[in-house]
């Protein structure tokens, strides 16, 4: 964006705003941004640590989300008209769909072959990051309703201004998504599988709801991970050393390397973050010999944990199993967190105790023509994804009610 404020025209009734467009995560002083709704510890139970200002700075600092890989930070903030911060959003103008979990390729696909131009698109997201959070930051003191529907009408108004393709709000909670679809955004759905404390006291307090045969299963699944003398870590805080960030490095690319070719996350990116945010993270590290051989990266919301990235340098039978999904479930019940996100995709996962649950994302398409085709792709997209979804919680592992 060559301009970087650019007014709003409100909803009817509403005073008129400005929304300023920063390029850098930086531009915005870290005390405006994480007084944002869910971007600190302050906020309790809503905090979400993808959104605070240490995370996507330290992506953009780290050169992972910048212009030159394709995400060229637009980050909004809704002002009033005296200069007064009430709502933000991270935004980045993106030169291709990678690293955001939503996919539509086939979108652009078809848009390039009717000779439009997708991409630069908008996209509002945390860039690699395939977890559900505020996207709508509302500012303190402020009319969360009104506020939201200032910025969604004003991503939407930059959409075409800026003569763009689309705008993509991705993993968004229910708030943002209720006034991007006021705000004229098509309702797109998908799946994960999430694993819901219902206030365990232990593992095997959660073993007993499950099917008998389903308890015998995890319970030999993970005595087999374990086997070889094979230890399991938590690291968190200060136990974070840069040893332990170099040996998990060597894990996360190896996978990265298997499955897309290219990591999208550097070295320096994980040092930032556990230098700014070492009580967020739990690093899960198995060892045998004396030598870290596998290990996980996860990072503590006010009631979530969020798994997020894998890989080890020895193949041992269900070892990625305990340590990706079993340890998560003991971490989460010990801190008596309310929810395990493990990521995307992954039917594998039902089996372990982790339930399908629907995520949502917003599209705003301004050409009509384009904008009817993807509508009726989407209505029964969404009939197809709540169908699915119904038959993978009715194959869960829990014992059926009598």
């Amino acid at each position: 964006m060559t301009d970087p404020t650019a007014a709003t025209a409100p909803p009817e009734g509403q005073p008129a705003h400005v929304v300023r467009v920063h390029e850098r995560i930086a531009d915005v002083p870290r005390a405006v941004w994480d007084g944002f709704d869910g971007t600190s510890r302050a906020h309790g139970t809503a905090y979400n640590p993808f959104m605070r200002h240490d995370f996507l700075s330290a992506l953009e600092e780290a050169g992972c989300a910048i212009a030159d890989t394709g995400w060229h930070g637009q980050h909004l903030v809704l002002e009033d008209g005296a200069g007064n911060a009430l709502a933000a959003a991270p935004a980045y103008l993106k030169a291709h769909s990678q690293g955001e979990y939503v996919f539509d390729h086939a979108w652009a696909d078809a848009w390039e072959r009717a000779g439009g131009r997708y991409y630069p698109k908008l996209q509002l997201s945390v860039p690699f990051t395939p977890a559900t959070g505020p996207r709508l930051l509302i500012g303190p003191d402020v009319n969360a309703e009104a506020a939201r529907a200032a910025l969604a009408n004003a991503i939407a108004q930059l959409t075409e201004r800026l003569g763009l393709s689309s705008a993509h709000v991705t993993f968004a909670q229910k708030p943002d998504l209720d006034a991007l679809l006021e705000a004229g955004f098509l309702h797109r759905t998908d799946q994960q599988f999430h694993f819901i404390n219902k206030g365990y006291g232990s593992y095997a307090e959660f073993l007993e709801t499950l099917s008998s045969r389903k308890r015998k299963a995890l319970k030999k699944e993970r005595a087999t991970a374990l086997e070889n003398g094979i230890t399991i870590d938590w690291l968190t805080g200060s136990d974070i050393t840069e040893a332990a960030l170099d040996d998990f490095y060597v894990f996360y690319t190896d996978t990265g390397e298997r499955k897309w070719g290219r990591p999208y996350l550097n070295r320096r990116f994980f040092s930032l973050v556990a230098e700014r945010m070492a009580d967020d993270i739990l690093l899960v590290m198995a060892s045998r010999n004396g030598r870290n051989i596998a290990g996980a990266i996860n990072f503590i919301g006010g009631d979530t944990i969020f798994g997020r990235h894998w890989g080890c340098v020895e193949h041992h039978r269900f070892l990625h199993f305990e340590v990706c999904y079993h340890q998560a479930i003991d971490f989460a019940i010990e801190r008596k967190l309310a929810v395990v996100e493990a990521g995307a995709q992954g039917e594998h996962k039902l089996a372990r105790g982790y339930l399908p649950v629907t995520t949502h994302s917003a599209h705003f398409i301004p050409h009509e023509g384009f904008r009817k085709a993807i509508e009726d792709y989407l209505h029964h997209e969404r009939a197809d994804v709540a169908r699915f979804g119904k038959i993978l919680a009715d194959a869960g592992p829990f014992r059926k009610a009598d």
